[in-house]
């Protein structure tokens, strides 16, 4: 990827930490194959991912990973000496508070964590400015999004439509999401003791009373999901160097 075309505008009142969540079994992409490890120009995905986020001054990621997983602490990362690993949970939500709980030892709660899916490897270095710049700014936990370009119809039972739905105020969420550590553990496991279903961070901290603000972001942004996202990934990587 190009260099970065900008850097923060003004130095970090504290601390950046990234958490990827990496434990996931991915069975839409494939029953016997992680998506995370698939190679795109001769690197795993998850290795472009951790190269993205850490074109940002981040003071460490921690990987969370299963326990089963024998290919990730062989990967050649970009920063090695930031790198942390913990235990993965069944569910992303459950990935990401083991993470929060490790990061609680050796991180401030007022230190902002970034989440990213370790599958999205296509992000911009000019997004993740733009999210830390504004989380900085308001103070507010952000996430990236982008408006919902799309005709949606709502359907109940297929093939029959119930009616279109308005879309001038929905976004579809991307990653990173953006937070401070203590309001994001606090927010997730008062959710989940609550019984709320945590599709997100943002779903969390909205649950708790958090503002959460939208940074506009990009539509190659692109989370692989299923076997066709990894080409397009490869087309958009290839596009963006």
């Amino acid at each position: 990827m190009k260099q970065t075309v900008r850097s923060l505008n003004s130095p970090l009142p504290h601390k950046l930490w990234l958490v990827l969540p990496a434990a996931g079994s991915g069975s839409r992409f494939s029953k016997t194959q992680l998506k995370q490890y698939q190679l795109i120009q001769e690197r795993t995905v998850l290795e472009h991912t951790v190269a993205r986020l850490n074109s940002l001054p981040l003071s460490g990621y921690v990987l969370a990973i299963s326990p089963q997983d024998d290919v990730a602490k062989s990967l050649n990362f970009v920063y090695p000496q930031r790198l942390h690993f913990c235990q993965g949970g069944n569910e992303r939500v459950y990935s990401v508070l083991n993470a929060l709980n490790y990061l609680t030892d050796i991180a401030d709660p007022n230190d902002w964590v970034l989440v990213h899916d370790a599958a999205r490897p296509c992000v911009s270095e000019e997004t993740l400015l733009d999210l830390v710049e504004h989380a900085l700014s308001s103070q507010n936990s952000s996430i990236v999004a982008i408006p919902v370009r799309d005709t949606l119809k709502r359907v109940a039972t297929a093939p029959q439509i119930l009616h279109t739905v308005d879309r001038c105020e929905l976004w579809q969420a991307q990653t990173p999401q953006m937070a401070p550590l203590g309001t994001l553990k606090a927010a997730i496991e008062s959710a989940l003791a609550a019984g709320v279903n945590i599709t997100d961070e943002a779903s969390a901290l909205e649950y708790a009373g958090h503002q959460v603000d939208v940074v506009q972001g990009r539509a190659d942004n692109l989370k692989i999901t299923y076997p066709d996202d990894l080409e397009l990934a490869r087309l958009v990587l290839n596009a963006q160097q």
